[in-house]
């Protein structure tokens, strides 16, 4: 569905794989029935081993098509993207305003606590009879 589980925001000196493992040591302890993630070509390498040796979970790789020429939806690739399109209606993320990761994590999960609330809040659809 693409809402938020838990977030991370670190200095952009820290590469974005050994980012996800800060993630996924948060992420472990809340959600122990997590038990496959889906990531970009940009996670390869290590990292799959390392997340299914620390705690058992498949990391599978979404990669590009062979031959793909231009834009192409890719699998569950969408699912990232369209969530960072919902964030970036959040005009506080528009650029980094935050001195603290703290602040801007914040940030972020009030942007996904409101869309969540106007998810909820949305009228039934009238019902035919």
């Amino acid at each position: 569905m693409g809402l938020l589980l838990a977030v991370v925001v670190h200095s952009a000196a820290i590469q974005d794989r050994d980012g996800a493992k800060l993630l996924f040591f948060k992420t472990a302890a809340l959600f122990p029935t997590i038990s496959l993630v889906w990531a970009d070509g940009g996670y390869a390498g290590q990292l799959v081993e390392w997340l299914s040796r620390w705690c058992g979970w498949t990391l599978e790789i979404v990669r590009k098509l062979e031959n793909q020429v231009g834009f192409q939806l890719l699998p569950r690739r969408w699912v990232v993207e369209r969530t960072f399109a919902w964030l970036g209606h959040s005009r506080r993320l528009s650029k980094d305003y935050e001195e603290l990761v703290e602040n801007s994590e914040a940030m972020i999960q009030i942007a996904m606590i409101r869309l969540m609330l106007q998810r909820l809040c949305r009228p039934a659809p009238p019902q035919k009879r």
